[in-house]
């Protein structure tokens, strides 16, 4: 189900609930609205946001900060010129979904919301999970592989039409003959560059758990694929190819 966005801003302006339970609530993580509420200028209205208070998440931005002492004159006659027009409209403040501050400011002039929201969720992943995702990504293309480019026997030739070309008495057409011998050798050229790829990750995954950066969970997965792949490079996985792919794509 699609976050409503609109919604959660709308609550967050509306309401004194502090950006920590509105993540909660909404089951969102922490970062990731923060990043929101910067990127789109959310703003509570004054009386509200003097109860805002996200206990230990709360922005460095929102801590009060003491003014001059009573009666100081610092700071007198060095306000806004008379007639001023800077703030107009905002409320006295920057313009809304301003990203002078915004951790992602410089990215979000040129990149799609899309693209933002995958960042913000990378945020979240550690290198392990990051190098885990790349593994399993691997290994599904050369589980769905076996699908795409499965040769059933030496009689399965391929015909590819080439070039076609409309002529007065008759079209003129040029075929490309993909006999399973071409078919098969080229598989097995592909399967072996992918498999070498993904031992790589997965040995590179292994030293980051032998340097004590895993948790048990995530020791045991990597096991539980290497005995994958192992039945996989001998021939012994006799299950559907989908199967497969499911397993390890959650």
């Amino acid at each position: 189900m699609a976050t409503d966005w609109d919604d959660i801003k709308r609550e967050y302006e509306t309401t004194d609930i502090s950006l920590c339970d509105l993540a909660d609530k909404h089951g969102i993580k922490y970062p990731t609205i923060k990043s929101r509420k910067q990127r789109q200028g959310w703003t509570k209205d004054a009386s509200i946001d003097a109860k805002d208070a996200s206990s230990q998440f709360q922005d460095a931005s929102r801590k009060s900060r003491a003014g001059p002492p009573r009666g100081n004159k610092n700071a007198v006659g060095h306000g806004a010129p008379k007639g001023n027009q800077n703030a107009v409209g905002n409320d006295g403040g920057a313009p809304k979904r301003n990203s002078n501050a915004v951790t992602h400011g410089f990215f979000r002039k040129f990149f799609p919301e899309e693209t933002l929201e995958i960042m913000e969720q990378i945020e979240t992943r550690s290198p392990l999970d990051m190098l885990w995702d790349n593994i399993v990504i691997q290994y599904t293309a050369i589980i769905r592989a076996q699908q795409i480019m499965f040769v059933r026997d030496q009689q399965d030739e391929t015909k590819v039409l080439k070039k076609f070309k409309p002529l007065e008495f008759g079209d003129e057409k040029e075929w490309e003959y993909q006999h399973a011998w071409d078919k098969q050798a080229t598989f097995l050229q592909a399967q072996s560059r992918a498999m070498a790829t993904l031992q790589s990750l997965i040995r590179q995954y292994e030293d980051m758990c032998n340097k004590g950066l895993a948790t048990e969970e995530q020791r045991l997965r990597v096991e539980k694929l290497k005995l994958e792949v192992g039945k996989l490079q001998s021939g012994d996985d006799d299950r559907p190819a989908e199967v497969v792919v499911q397993r390890w794509s959650q």
